[in-house]
C-alpha cells in the first residue's frame, strides 16, 4: 500500500525568517546532540520533527543514520547535512534533551530553548579519573554476580580500572575503535593470568569475563535490536555490525593472550 502524496504549501508568512531558522538551529542540534551520545536513530527523527510542529512549522522531514543527519524544512527551502564523526553513549544528555523536549510542547519561548540548549550543550562529560573508577567497580560487580571469591577481586578492579583506562587513552589518538578495545583485552586478559598463574588468583575465567564488561557495547545491541524492530534497517544493521566488532576485538585480544602465555 502506497502512502499520501507529498503537498508542496506556501510557507506561513506569519512567521518570519529568523524565527524559522532559530527553530531549524534548535531542532537540527537538539538531534545533533542525541545522535552524538548514543539515541537511537527513531528517537531523534522524533524529537526533531515534534519541536519543529511544536513551534508551528510542520512539512518536515528527517533522515538519520548512525553518523549523518539530514533535516528539511520544505516549506522554507532550508535542508541541512551534519556528519557524525564521534559517537559516546551518555545518558545524562539524551535525559537533558527529551526534557528540553517537553518542555517546548509546553510553551518554552524560542529564546530560552536556545539558551537550555547551549547549556546542555557546554555539560562536561564525567572526568577521566571516574571513568577509570568505574571500569573497576563495574569490574568487581560482575565478579560477585558470577560467584567469584574475595580474593580475586584486586585482579578485577586492576584488569576493570586498566582496560578502561588503556580504552579511553588510546581513543585520545584513534577514531579507530576496533585498536582500542582489542588492546584494552590484551591487557585484561594478561593482567588475569598473571594474578592468577603468580598470586593467589583462583577463577581466571571469572575475572577475565567480570573484567572484559566495561568493554561490551550493552547499549549498542541494545539499540540495533530496538531499531530492527521499529524498522529502522539501515540504523539497525550497522549498530548491528558495529557491536560484532567489538566483540571480535575483545575476544581477539583475550584469545591472543591466552594464545601466547
Amino acid at each position: 500500500m502506497s502512502g499520501e502524496l507529498e503537498a508542496i504549501d506556501a510557507p506561513d508568512r506569519v512567521l518570519s525568517d529568523g524565527f524559522v531558522r532559530d527553530v531549524f538551529y534548535i531542532a537540527l542540534n537538539c538531534g545533533k546532540i542525541l545522535l552524538e551520545n548514543g539515541a537511537e536513530t527513531y528517537r531523534i527523527e522524533d524529537t526533531m520533527a515534534r519541536i519543529a510542529d511544536n513551534y508551528g512549522i510542520d512539512n518536515t522531514q528527517v533522515f538519520v543514520t548512525p553518523t549523518v543527519i539530514i533535516f528539511s524544512m520544505n516549506d522554507y527551502a532550508l535542508t541541512q547535512t551534519v556528519r557524525i564523526d564521534e559517537r559516546a553513549n551518555n545518558l545524562e544528555k539524551i535525559d537533558s534533551i527529551n526534557n528540553l523536549s517537553r518542555r517546548i510542547a509546553g510553551g518554552l519561548p524560542l529564546r530560552q530553548a536556545i539558551d537550555q540548549l547551549g547549556t546542555i550543550h557546554d555539560t562536561r562529560i564525567f572526568p577521566f579519573w571516574m571513568v577509570v573508577l568505574s571500569g573497576a567497580i563495574i569490574g568487581v560487580s560482575f565478579l560477585m554476580l558470577f560467584e567469584g571469591v574475595t580474593v580475586d577481586i584486586p585482579a578485577a578492579v586492576i584488569a576493570g580500572a586498566g582496560g578502561v583506562f588503556i580504552m579511553e587513552g588510546i581513543q585520545r589518538y584513534t577514531k579507530i575503535k576496533f585498536f582500542t578495545e582489542f588492546f584494552a583485552a590484551v591487557f585484561i586478559a594478561m593482567a588475569a593470568i598473571l594474578y592468577a598463574e603468580y598470586g593467589p588468583g583462583q577463577m581466571l575465567d571469572t575475572i577475565v569475563i567480570s573484567s572484559v564488561m566495561p568493554l561490551v557495547p550493552g547499549v549498542l545491541i541494545t539499540n540495533a535490536i530496538r531499531e530492527m524492530i521499529r524498522g529502522h534497517l539501515l540504523a539497525g544493521v550497522i549498530k548491528g555490525a558495529e557491536a560484532a566488532l567489538t566483540a571480535i576485538a575483545i575476544g581477539a585480544g583475550v584469545a591472543l593472550v591466552y594464545m601466547l602465555l
